[in-house]
């Protein structure tokens, strides 16, 4: 890999499939190169059945040439004039081979579960494990959120930490490359003592937290002028927000950690839930 490839853990699920459509649709838009990454970790695979749908033991070269061949015929078959896609087989456990395979990616992309290789690859184990610790962003094709026609906005929650804003940039670019409007999220939360939102104080917050978002695009807005931009900044449950957001979005892009409105900002947090109930790809961007 080249350091701005698009690396895609690939097993021939219908998720992984998802994974790899995604990831083609990016690279036509970028220009980048696509490589498909099949991982298994054989020894603690109990009851795991191969690519050609018999059980499988430790050692089994039947069941890894067919591993191997169903990842390169799946490159291949992506391969145009247009789109350089490799295929290549791994072994491994999943989420460490493909955090050290993203030190040399610019941006992985998952399906939020998987079979055979990726047993287990529910959100919340490899595909979690991975959104936290890898070196590139990464973004968690859902998969509910196959939807072809899907035209909506890009939204991205921003909190004014170092990753919210490096995620800022992320969403702005994604924006850009898609002309779509690019949907900014910020919410607050009022302080322990109840009062209405109307009031003064709380008037305040709000006005407080919409100026320091605007402050944080304004470069943005200097950058990509014909970039259509809208912000929201409301009171309440910054994860909520983010997943009606996500409904009619085409991608929803977060920092892996936080403060203040977006607070907690965790993977198991606010990044955990919209992996879990976003309606849309979730990208999750880290500092590299």
């Amino acid at each position: 890999m080249n350091g701005t490839e698009i690396l895609v853990g690939y097993d021939g699920s219908p998720d992984a499939v998802r994974a790899r459509g995604w990831a083609l649709a990016e690279a036509g838009r970028s220009g980048r190169s696509v490589h498909l990454a099949y991982v298994f970790e054989w020894l603690t695979m109990a009851g795991w059945t191969g690519p050609g749908g018999g059980p499988s033991i430790w050692p089994d070269d039947t069941a890894r040439r067919q591993a191997e061949e169903l990842v390169q015929q799946a490159a291949a078959e992506a391969t145009s004039p247009e789109l350089t896609v490799t295929g290549e087989l791994y072994e491994g456990p999943p989420a460490l081979v493909l955090q050290e395979l993203s030190a040399r990616a610019g941006l992985l992309v998952l399906g939020s579960r998987g079979l055979g290789g990726f047993a287990g690859l529910l959100v919340g184990s490899t595909a979690g494990s991975v959104a936290a610790h890898a070196h590139c962003p990464v973004v968690v094709v859902r998969g509910d959120a196959d939807r072809r026609e899907r035209t909506g906005h890009v939204a991205a929650g921003v909190d004014g930490s170092e990753q919210s804003l490096l995620a800022l940039g992320f969403a702005v670019e994604q924006a850009a490359a898609r002309k779509v409007t690019l949907h900014v999220l910020r919410a607050w939360r009022s302080s322990p003592v109840q009062r209405p939102p109307s009031a003064p104080d709380a008037r305040a917050d709000a006005g407080a937290a919409r100026a320091e978002l605007e402050e944080s695009l304004a470069r943005w807005r200097r950058a990509f002028p014909d970039l259509q931009i809208t912000v929201e900044v409301a009171e309440g449950n910054p994860a909520e927000l983010l997943v009606t957001a996500s409904r009619n979005a085409q991608l929803v892009v977060v920092g892996s950690r936080g403060r203040g409105g977006l607070a907690g900002m965790l993977l198991g947090s606010v990044s955990q839930q919209l992996l879990h109930h976003a309606h849309s790809p979730v990208a999750v961007v880290r500092e590299r």
